[in-house]
């Protein structure tokens, strides 16, 4: 991916549109470059206060995006943009278009169902939208159809360009899953940090706090491989929407082409006859009147 930059970021959120694939490879991008969150959540605040009118809420999708796919490689997104997303609603509320309210309540009921908060920021928010009145509780059904349609509330989603897949087919060459030495490591912990029927060798204190380390290694090891395992499962499933995306638009494009390619063998057609035809009739016109 591109080098970070607050400008690079300025630019990136200035070309930001209401689509689903605008919003994911953006939320790609800022996710990959989490070790500026501060910086990140405090430009996109500022550029939020900057936008258009019709672009404000894309940003609180956006935000959201973040927010929810950022929380299995850390939680470097959900603490550095709590301090800013109660004032972000109510400016979204407050300046954004005309009924963005139903939108903002969508982003709230996924954050409470999730617990992305603690609930007295959430609170905060819901005072945000409804004052003292609570937010209606959602069916399971309809959080899980907002995961499938959420980034794309006006416009269709874009077709990736060859470059993204590339880069994105790139970066999964150095996933977690392909990190053979790792995993040789784990394979190899001793069985007493795994099998809590072997304790009872443990006689006296040395051995045991020697176990321990052990134990926290392990638990280390472990639970940073199932992060990055995560994180590279929410990358495969991220690249095959965008796969099964530049699929439909090669499949789209195949059929217009094939379409052109027909309507053009019949302009090839009549103009072939009618060359045909100019010749023939050319062969049978007198010399004299051919030549003038």
């Amino acid at each position: 991916m591109s080098a970070f930059s607050e400008a690079a970021l300025e630019k990136k959120l200035s070309e930001l549109s209401n689509s689903q694939q605008s919003v994911q490879t953006l939320s790609l991008w800022l996710i990959h470059h989490r070790k500026h969150s501060r910086t990140i959540v405090n430009v996109w605040f500022n550029e939020l206060k900057k936008a258009q009118v019709s672009r404000k809420l894309t940003f609180l999708y956006l935000a959201n995006d973040v927010i929810q796919n950022s929380k299995r490689k850390g939680p470097e997104f959900t603490q550095d943009f709590a301090p800013v997303i109660v004032d972000a609603f109510k400016h979204v509320f407050r300046e954004g278009e005309e009924g963005c309210k139903k939108q903002l309540g969508r982003v709230l009921s996924i954050w409470q169902e999730r617990a992305v908060y603690e609930s007295k920021l959430l609170d905060q928010l819901s005072q945000v939208l409804y004052g003292d009145k609570k937010a209606k509780k959602r069916s399971y059904e309809e959080i899980q159809q907002d995961d499938e349609d959420f980034a794309s509330q006006s416009s269709p989603a874009d077709p990736p360009q060859t470059a993204e897949l590339i880069r994105a087919l790139q970066e999964l060459e150095n996933a977690a899953s392909g990190d053979s030495a790792l995993r040789q490591r784990i394979s190899s912990l001793p069985a007493e940090v795994q099998d809590t029927s072997l304790l009872h060798r443990i006689t006296d204190k040395e051995s045991g706090e020697r176990l321990s380390r052990l134990v926290e290694e392990a638990c280390m090891l472990l639970a940073d491989y199932s992060g990055r395992l995560a994180a590279e499962i929410d990358d495969r499933r991220q690249l095959t929407r965008t796969l099964t995306l530049f699929l439909q638009s090669q499949k789209d494009g195949l059929a217009q082409n094939e379409q052109k390619l027909e309507e053009y063998k019949r302009k090839l057609g009549r103009v072939t006859q009618v060359r045909k035809e100019l010749r023939s009739r050319l062969n049978n016109l007198p010399e004299g009147l051919y030549n003038s």
